[in-house]
Order: structure tokens, then sequence, then C-alpha cells
């Protein structure tokens, strides 16, 4: 994958190295340990056990936004900043305008969100109430080691998956999920997740052109994003945390189906494509 020669715009939040704030974990804890159990088979407890053993509520040091000296951290910025650069004229083709997240922010253990506790064990997510994306690092050895998806692709995928989760909320589809509510196989939330999944794809569609060919990703990266989004299938995950699969307790869709919307938004480059909410059938 082509990123070095990417354009940067340096709107990282890097509190690695800080002290978390945190409090206790209450209903917002709960909610990201079970986003922790579905997304990436990390059992509850050990989740809200971590949160417990931070310690009392701490103030978060303030950190500007900047640009990441280390490798790891300008991975990230020219990843974000190649999402701004695709979603930006997207937007306005359909007479809108496009807002970046506020920030990524880069965290090692735990840290404060407006959603609640942040904690490692969650794995990646966007929280809505402050518009952020928030990501330990240490979950790229979760993915390559445990979850088997390598390669720097793989992670582009992770990064543009949450910032489509940050497109979803621009545009109402966020709330439309949850209107939608029920479980399973086709509720709302299983809706989003692919949706955001296709919209990755669109972003793959368009960096290298946005970018001038500085941020690229060839057929065999490709392989590598779709290998990421098998492996965070909810059958996936079910077999290795439980041993079988439960339609009925799905979040974020299956394997198949997380591959088949990524790859739709990849050969389509279009995010009308990427309409589950439309479909009978995921």
């Amino acid at each position: 994958m082509k990123w070095q020669g990417g354009r940067r715009s340096g709107n990282i939040e890097d509190r690695r190295g800080l002290s978390p704030a945190v409090g206790g974990v209450g209903a917002a804890g709960v909610i990201l340990a079970l986003i922790g159990y579905f997304v990436f088979g990390i059992n509850p407890e050990t989740t809200l056990q971590a949160v417990n053993q931070v310690g009392p509520a701490q103030e978060q040091q303030q950190v500007q936004a900047g640009s990441p000296e280390d490798e790891a951290g300008r991975f990230v910025d020219v990843i974000e900043t190649s999402t701004t650069d695709v979603w930006t004229p997207i937007f306005r083709q359909a007479g809108e305008t496009y807002r970046p997240p506020e920030g990524v922010v880069l965290y090692e253990q735990a840290t404060g969100t407006s959603c609640g506790t942040g904690q490692s064990a969650m794995g990646p997510f966007y929280c809505p109430a402050d518009q952020k994306v928030y990501l330990d690092l240490s979950f790229w050895q979760e993915l390559e080691g445990k979850l088997g998806a390598k390669g720097e692709a793989a992670r582009a995928y992770v990064i543009a998956h949450e910032i489509g989760h940050h497109v979803q909320n621009l545009t109402g589809e966020t709330q439309r999920a949850e209107r939608m509510g029920a479980r399973g196989a086709e509720s709302g939330s299983v809706r989003l997740e692919l949706q955001a999944d296709c919209y990755a794809g669109v972003w793959v569609a368009h960096a290298a052109e946005v970018s001038g060919g500085a941020v690229a990703l060839d057929p065999r990266d490709v392989e590598d994003g779709l290998r990421a989004a098998s492996a965070v299938g909810d059958d996936t995950l079910q077999r290795q945390t439980q041993g079988r699969v439960v339609p009925d307790a799905f979040t974020h869709g299956s394997s198949q189906q997380r591959m088949r919307w990524f790859r739709a938004g990849v050969e389509s480059g279009d995010p009308a494509a990427c309409d589950t909410f439309k479909v009978r059938r995921l």
C-alpha cells in the first residue's frame, strides 16, 4: 500500500502517554463493553474490569490536534486526511458540505470520551456525541495476531470504516438505524455497520485519484481489506468465542456480508450503492 507521500492535515489528537481521564463504568461503559464483545470477541467482563481498575476520574490533559512524527501516527494522519479528500467532493456533488471528524484520538489503555470511558479492549470506535474516532494502536497487534488480518491495508480499512460512521452521522443514517431498532441479522445496527464497510470501500475506490497516486491500494491490498472485514464478521467471532453461531445476536453482519459490502464500495465507488437500508436481504 502506498501512503508515505500522502497529505497530512494534522487532525490527530495524540493522548498516548497521558494518564487516562475516566470515571465509573456507567451505561456507556456497558455499551462499549458489548461493542468489544460483538466486534472483537472480547469478554465483556474483561472490559468492565479493566475500566474499573483504571481508578477514579481524573482531569484529562488538554491535547491540541496535530501531526504525530512517529510512523504509526503519521499513517493514521494520512489515512484520515485521505478520507476527507475523498468525501469532500462526494458531498459537494450532492450539494452538501462535508465536515471532517473533530479528530482521531490516539490513546493507550483508556481515555475519556463524550460517549463514556473508552478502553483499548473495546477496539476502535466512533463517538457520535463528540464526532471523534478513538484508536489504541495496540489494536493493530490484535488485528494481525488474533484476527489474522495483516498489512497496512487492513489497518486502513479499519480507519476508513470508522470514518464511515462519521459520514453516517452527518447524513442521518445513524439516526435512521436507531429508529429501526430490532435485533439480529436484519437489524438497524447490522445495516449501519455493513454500510460503513461499503463506505470504506468507496474510500478505497477514490483514494489514488484524489491524492494523485500518493495514497493507493492495489488488488492485493484490497484482499487484505477483505480479510480484515471477514475477520470481524459476527459469525466468525462467535465461533471463536462461544463455539457456535447465533444470528439473532448479530450486530455487525456475517463475514460474507462484510466482505460483500466492502467489495461493493470498492467496485462501484458510489455511496448510493451502499444503501443497506433499502435492500430486503443483506
